[in-house]
């Protein structure tokens, strides 16, 4: 599988840390719908201040943008990116399970 170099980043941030199945589950989560923090916390049950650090680390590489800055409840949605690179992230968990078999 020839992944390009925007794809090596996507590959680094869900598959090659220890939060990275984490931030593949947001990215799911959000591609159904846009949601809040706590909304994410309830769906995923993790920490909410896991998924608050989770959803930094992707705005930061800008898979996920925010409604409004600072708003307590605000929103949290896939940039055009991100949907663009769904199939990449598919074929990353893809991998990801048949090396768990």
């Amino acid at each position: 599988m020839v992944f390009e170099q925007s794809d090596n980043v996507l590959w680094h941030l869900v598959a090659g840390t220890k939060g990275g199945p984490n931030r593949l589950y947001i990215l799911y989560t959000l591609s159904d719908r846009p949601c809040n923090a706590n909304q994410l916390t309830q769906k995923l049950g993790l920490d909410y201040k896991t998924i608050k650090h989770h959803l930094e680390i992707l705005v930061e590489n800008g898979l996920v943008r925010i409604s409004q800055e600072k708003k307590y409840g605000e929103l949290y949605y896939l940039t055009d990116f991100a949907k663009q690179k769904i199939k990449v992230f598919e074929k990353i968990w893809k991998k990801l399970e048949d090396e768990e078999v």
